[in-house]
């Protein structure tokens, strides 16, 4: 197990690498001059005099290696500089919007586990029933409904219409509802059929006919046999979940007013805050590709022969 764990944790080097220079080099082969948006968010007239001035400042009249050299160097060490309209550390402001948008998918994730793991054992367990039909229909739906506008649907009748919640904002519970949900629909409707399928084909196993030729109760077989082999790729979707929840909560952010990192990137990309933009791509890129890995080692956990190497084709 532990060699396995080193082996992902050096295949993450180079992938880290690939998108810092992806990342530098997107935002600089743009059509914006970063020189001319810190001149503009200044209040500095563009003059050729305070344009070149600009460039000097940021290192712009460097040759682009030089650049990248210098701004991984400084964000290998969490200097990320300082934002053009604000003129403060970039990773201070980011890691004080960061707990919100942790906290808005940490509940759509929660609900996304709670309500689709006992869904998707009601439907595999009542096939070609109406739970299963209307579980599926519901997973349909949800599935196909774009997240902006359910956003939307739920502000219109919980907000404007009954006035059980509150729009936009953070406060307390009820503040966190619909952003929440909004964000949690579609991974909870994926991991649903997730679950449902994956269910079905562990109980055409001969590893679960053989425990009950055993004798086995139904209910040692359903969860030592059929349950635990069941979550492996609901486990899998959940952690690329995570990551997906981090990215969506930048849209449910901007409809719920959720003072989040998302909405923050946002202000920044319309404001060309450089520095900003960089250090936002970098830092979801490493909690999704960190979120990856946690994945793997838990699915090494729960099916050994993930680490061996020997494929699920090699027991019985």
């Amino acid at each position: 197990m532990r060699n396995y764990i080193l082996k992902r944790v050096l295949i993450l080097i180079p992938l880290l690498l690939t998108v810092s220079i992806l990342v530098f080099l997107v935002l600089r082969l743009g059509a914006n001059d970063p020189a001319m948006a810190y001149l503009r968010l200044s209040r500095i007239p563009p003059t050729d005099e305070a344009l070149c001035a600009a460039r000097q400042l940021l290192g712009l009249d460097r040759p682009w290696a030089v650049q990248y050299l210098d701004w991984l160097w400084h964000a290998v060490r969490l200097d990320f500089g300082n934002a053009y309209v604000t003129g403060a550390p970039v990773l201070a402001r980011i890691l004080y919007y960061l707990p919100n948008t942790l906290y808005l998918a940490g509940v759509s994730l929660l609900m996304t586990i709670v309500l689709s793991l006992p869904l998707g054992i009601l439907a595999a367990l009542n096939k070609d029933r109406w739970p299963d039909h209307l579980t599926r229909a519901l997973a349909f739906t949800g599935v196909s409904m774009p997240g902006f506008w359910l956003g939307f649907l739920l502000v219109m009748l919980f907000s404007i219409r009954l006035g059980w919640l509150p729009p936009m904002g953070k406060g307390g519970v009820s503040h966190v509802i619909m952003p929440a949900f909004t964000l949690a629909l579609m991974s909870l409707c994926i991991n649903i059929r997730l679950m449902r399928g994956s269910m079905l084909e562990q109980l055409n196993t001969r590893s679960v006919l053989y425990a009950r030729v055993r004798g086995l109760s139904e209910r040692r077989v359903m969860g030592c046999h059929v349950l635990k082999n069941s979550l492996i790729p609901v486990v899998t979707a959940i952690g690329m979940h995570i990551g997906e929840m981090l990215g969506g909560a930048v849209v449910v952010e901007m409809i719920f007013s959720w003072p989040g990192v998302g909405r923050f990137a946002v202000s920044s990309i319309y404001n060309r805050d450089f520095p900003v933009m960089q250090c936002f791509i970098l830092m979801m890129t490493m909690i999704f590709v960190f979120c990856n890995l946690a994945v793997d080692i838990l699915y090494a956990w729960i099916d050994p022969r993930i680490r061996t190497g020997k494929g699920p084709d090699a027991c019985i």
